[in-house]
């Protein structure tokens, strides 16, 4: 494997099409179509062609291309996983009014008096 792309595991455009691949092997399976059973073959020979290859330079390219298509979604689903992983939605970031710390107050506290631990600074929001 020495020299090939795949040598230090799959990229991100191979494990996509791993996934397609696997999602049509049994979407195809159960329905049975002709000509729809052609296309998880060509998936998976692309899969191996890509693993297999030695022309590295082509292959970082697709799959730069590809993440560079998909970095909006990427993105937006890594936003959502953090905030579900970390409970972020279950705190405010407020500025303080007087030296700009940033103050990590609750949600769902209704309205608080928030103290400031720099300058000492009391003011009311709404969590």
């Amino acid at each position: 494997m020495q020299g090939r792309y795949g040598a230090y595991g799959a990229d991100r455009l191979t494990r996509f099409l791993l996934i397609v691949w696997l999602v049509l092997f049994v979407v195809t399976s159960f329905l049975r179509v002709r000509g729809l059973q052609l296309l998880p073959l060509l998936i998976l020979v692309y899969m191996y062609f890509r693993l297999m290859s030695r022309n590295i330079p082509a292959r970082y390219k697709e799959n730069e291309t590809y993440l560079r298509m998909t970095a909006g979604v990427r993105t937006r689903l890594n936003g959502l996983k953090r905030k579900r992983v970390t409970g972020d939605n279950a705190y405010h970031i407020y500025t303080c009014p007087n030296c700009s710390q940033k103050i990590r107050i609750p949600s769902g506290k209704g309205r608080i008096m928030v103290h400031c631990p720099r300058c000492s600074n009391e003011f009311l929001k709404v969590s």
